[in-house]
């Protein structure tokens, strides 16, 4: 289509305006990049070994600004996953973050390691939940990212007990939607004998592969990133994964979003050495365990409600200690050092025969 010489001018009067503030964010970006090298020389000074760099209260106040402010045609959502990048590139300038997650590359947990700290951040890909947290501890990566309960599936085990048994805090929440592709070397879904995914992931496509591949064998793998590499090998495997790691590993996706339920979420918590500071809208973790006795839970649930504490999520699992006795997972509204919040922890530790305070951390900025 022809365009007039009045619409070409008004085009270009357009894309000279958009060069104009293309150079004027670039500069802006650098001049943040500067600010970003003084505030490391500013905490290296002195000959200080070992600096926190990533403060992830400070960042969880920045996003929610940036949400605040946010008045455009871009989402919410959009807006901040730009800034979020900004902020990883200028925190490489200071320190590079090196984060532990399950992996291959390619997995629902490299993707939460990119929406929590950026595409800038130094990963380490490893074979289980329980080596991220031993990484971590072993000072071989600065934090860890796990997947902790899914809206369908519910709290992944694994990771639940490792929280029992490490030194670890939570400092971070991130929750990622998860859409499941069936992907194959195969052209069709006829051909597939068998399907490797996460037990998770098998759990959330259930009634899908019920429905659509009775005949196919199913088999749990260590991961779904795991599962597309298997595939890449065996033209009659079907894998569950990411469309991202589809593109990676060169297969071809055959199905989209055969989760069952479309509202497919996973939690996943970031865990560090370093406790985490007052945000200003915060969440604090912990495990619980009481007498087993008429009322106990109750007694220890008064302690929240009794000073308009809201609980979150209360999840509880069989002790490994004691028969029929159960530990309870608690998240709840505020920080550990909010006064209220101090208090009710005191008073749950007298209530209690086992208390861990798993950490305080920000609630995520994000939708």
């Amino acid at each position: 289509m022809n365009i007039s010489q009045a619409e070409k001018e008004k085009l270009l009067e357009i894309r000279n305006e958009i060069d104009s503030i293309d150079a004027e964010i670039q500069t802006l970006i650098a001049r943040r990049a500067e600010c970003a090298q003084q505030v490391a020389h500013a905490k290296t000074q002195g000959g200080k070994v070992e600096v926190v760099f990533y403060r992830p209260e400070r960042e969880a106040q920045v996003l929610r600004a940036v949400k605040e402010r946010n008045k455009s045609l871009i989402s919410d959502d959009d807006m901040m996953r730009l800034f979020r990048e900004i902020m990883s590139v200028c925190l490489a300038l200071e320190q590079p973050v090196k984060i532990a997650y399950l992996g291959p590359e390619g997995s629902y947990s490299h993707a939460s390691v990119i929406k929590q700290f950026g595409t800038s951040a130094h990963t380490l890909a490893v074979s289980s939940i329980e080596e991220v947290f031993n990484v971590v501890e072993r000072g071989e990566a600065n934090y860890g990212l796990v997947p902790v309960e899914n809206s369908s599936e519910g709290a992944v085990k694994q990771t639940q007990q490792a929280l029992m048994k490490t030194s670890l805090k939570v400092t971070g929440e991130i929750d990622l939607v998860i859409h499941h592709c069936m992907m194959s070397q195969s052209d069709n879904l006829e051909s597939i004998k068998k399907v490797v995914a996460h037990a998770q992931a098998l759990g959330q496509c259930e009634q899908w592969l019920k429905n659509n591949m009775p005949w196919v064998e199913i088999e749990a793998v260590a991961s779904n990133a795991l599962a597309a590499q298997m595939a890449t090998q065996d033209n009659t495997l079907g894998a569950i994964a990411s469309e991202q790691a589809a593109q990676l590993y060169g297969l071809r996706v055959l199905e989209s979003h055969i989760e069952d339920s479309h509202e497919n979420t996973t939690k996943f918590w970031a865990v560090g050495s370093e406790a985490t500071e007052a945000s200003g809208d915060d969440k604090t973790a912990m495990i619980v365990s009481m007498p087993n006795k008429a009322g106990a839970l109750l007694d220890v649930l008064s302690s929240f409600a009794g000073r308009q504490i809201s609980m979150t999520r209360i999840i509880s699992v069989p002790s490994t200690d004691t028969k029929w006795d159960y530990l309870f997972f608690i998240d709840i509204l505020g920080h550990k050092d909010n006064a209220s919040v101090s208090e009710a922890i005191d008073e749950v530790k007298q209530k209690t025969s086992y208390f861990k305070l798993l950490g305080s951390f920000p609630t995520s900025p994000f939708n």
